[in-house]
């Protein structure tokens, strides 16, 4: 019967000229395996469940004499003390009728689909995944959302953004993100901006922290659902304060210096920002006007649900001021605000500070034009339906039930109201007044 090993002579055994096991008596079945190299192990002999005898290595000698875990582990180094007791847990296991070879393998089989897992699914490869596979094909502001995430849309590829999210991130497996990350980027995001993208402002923005932490939590959604992530990091996190709804309004003397101002600005720009103003559309929806949505006459833009906010198409009456200044943009097809003559125009913060500049008046955005448009139609004596039927907004006489029946265009009153409109524009801009006139429009 072998004699029990103490630890002493588990590290003065030598190496010889063939592999040796030496059986330990103070524990049946475990054995120290003794290579010629010099190398130490433990091994545990037993059998299976279905009496096939069986040999599990249990990990490396731990020479330092140390418990290295109070919790032995299989394949981590083990001194004799710690290698008896995980050969004592293993013969629980065993007694209670576990193949504890069967678990072993499949353990490792688990850890190596981790391991490949991790190295696969790296961030940078799941935002392509996640832009690629379902943005550009569900949402309809997928490039935002690309940028945000590190990603620039370049002809039919999509470009990484130097120190955008996907470039810090692009080695970082999908599961070793977690709230800490998402926290920290959301709070960078408020503070300083997206990463690798212009800042607008050099002030803290909620909103633009918000949308940052909307589209992370959209993307981990999608991997959680395609298996790829065990949970969406973004949950728990703090979702920031909503932005305070705005009011900025231009008044008649900043309409005034506004238009004069964009005179001077030139270019693709100039009939770009006038074309705001005067039909009270989006930045994106007027940035992306293609020759094609205009009619043969000139004298509608028909902008289709694809590129509105409310996936509804809207149709645009022009005003002779609005036909007048398209009149002057040159492109004969395609996109008429570009200048690569392959994607809209952009820059816009360069104007807008090019614009401040020559205005000289309180902090105002772009968006504000169609804000003031709304607000000027409705101090000329345009009705309030008429105002947003001409912005296409779907709220108070088209909104929920009566929205599902009332689908009367208001395209004659619309062609009114704008049309009082750009007179009113032109009124302001030459110094004369406008007489206010109500148009109300069909019930």
């Amino acid at each position: 019967m072998a004699k029990p090993l103490t630890a002493i002579a588990v590290k003065s055994f030598k190496s010889g000229k063939a592999r040796r096991e030496m059986p330990d008596g103070g524990c049946p079945g475990l054995y120290l395996v003794i290579q010629t190299s010099g190398q130490k192990s433990w091994a545990l002999r037993f059998r299976r469940p279905n009496s096939k005898p069986a040999k599990l290595t249990l990990g490396p000698l731990d020479q330092s004499g140390k418990e290295a875990s109070p919790q032995p582990t299989i394949g981590h180094p083990l001194t004799l003390a710690s290698a008896r007791a995980l050969a004592a847990e293993l013969g629980r296991q065993r007694a209670r009728g576990r193949d504890v070879v069967a678990d072993h393998e499949a353990a490792k089989s688990r850890q190596k689909f981790e391991q490949e897992t991790r190295a696969q699914n790296t961030f940078a490869g799941a935002v392509r995944d996640f832009i690629e596979q379902y943005a550009r094909k569900k949402t309809r502001r997928w490039e935002q959302q690309a940028r945000l995430l590190g990603l620039r849309p370049a002809s039919n590829t999509l470009e990484i953004i130097p120190g955008g999210l996907a470039h810090r991130w692009r080695d970082k497996p999908t599961v070793d993100i977690d709230g800490h990350d998402i926290h920290s980027l959301i709070d960078e995001t408020r503070r300083g901006g997206v990463p690798g993208l212009e800042r607008r402002t050099d002030e803290p923005s909620e909103a633009r922290a918000r949308v940052m932490l909307a589209c992370l939590s959209k993307m981990f959604n999608w991997l959680l659902q395609h298996r790829k992530v065990e949970k969406n990091p973004c949950s728990g996190v703090h979702r920031p304060d909503p932005s305070r709804a705005r009011d900025r309004v231009l008044t008649d003397a900043e309409i005034a210096k506004f238009w004069l101002a964009t005179d001077t600005i030139g270019g693709t720009f100039s009939p770009l920002l006038k074309l705001l103003l005067l039909t009270g559309s989006r930045l994106n929806e007027v940035a992306g006007m293609t020759r094609e949505e205009l009619s043969d006459d000139g004298l509608t833009w028909n902008i289709p649900g694809s590129r509105t906010k409310n996936n509804r198409p809207h149709v645009v009456p022009l005003a002779p001021l609005a036909r007048d200044i398209l009149k002057s943009v040159t492109a004969d097809a395609g996109l008429l605000f570009t200048t690569t003559g392959r994607s809209p125009v952009s820059g816009f913060s360069k104007i807008k500070s090019r614009l401040d500049n020559s205005l000289s008046i309180p902090p105002w955005r772009l968006h504000d034009l169609r804000r003031t448009a709304a607000t000027g139609m409705a101090g000329i004596g345009v009705a309030p339906h008429i105002v947003e039927a001409c912005l296409n907004h779907v709220s108070g006489a088209k909104a929920g039930v009566a929205g599902t029946y009332n689908r009367a265009a208001y395209e004659p009153e619309k062609r009114a109201a704008l049309k009082r409109w750009a007179d009113h524009v032109t009124g302001t801009v030459s110094g004369r007044t406008t007489k206010v006139v109500a148009l109300r429009g069909r019930s």
